[in-house]
């Protein structure tokens, strides 16, 4: 889910439900992480936040989750791609006993969908995206 490039979009408007898949307002669920107020407890919890990322536009949430090592300088984010749904479809560790986890996600977009398993470590304690290995 990452287009690396230096462009950044404005964010879009900001959805009432958490774009997560979570039955919860965004404000209670991925949105108090983007506004920094709360850390992701888990990497499943950093994977649904940074999908949520993605479908509002916030690229400097995007980048300040990405793993130091492998974040890019920027990110250019189609303004024309509309997310519709995410599925976590596997979770192997990331939770507050491990130091790494992955997540294997579908993220459905209007014409397609993303099949991936994303690599997550601790950095400071705080949960970042690593890299993803697209699957078919």
């Amino acid at each position: 889910m990452a287009r690396r490039t230096s462009r950044t979009p404005s964010r879009t408007a900001v959805p009432a439900t958490c774009p997560c898949g979570l039955s919860a307002d965004y404000a209670d669920c991925c949105g108090r992480f983007h506004s920094g107020s709360a850390a992701a407890p888990s990497a499943e919890a950093l994977m649904r936040s940074r999908y949520s990322a993605f479908v509002v536009g916030d690229v400097a949430y995007l980048v300040r989750t990405w793993h130091p090592r492998t974040r890019p300088e920027g990110l250019d984010l189609d303004p024309g791609m509309r997310w519709t749904g995410l599925e976590i479809l596997e979770t192997e560790g990331g939770s507050a006993f491990h130091s790494t986890g992955t997540v294997t996600f579908r993220a459905s977009y209007r014409g397609g969908s993303l099949h991936e398993r994303s690599r997550f470590e601790r950095v400071d304690g705080a949960w970042v995206y690593v890299d993803g290995e697209f699957l078919d």
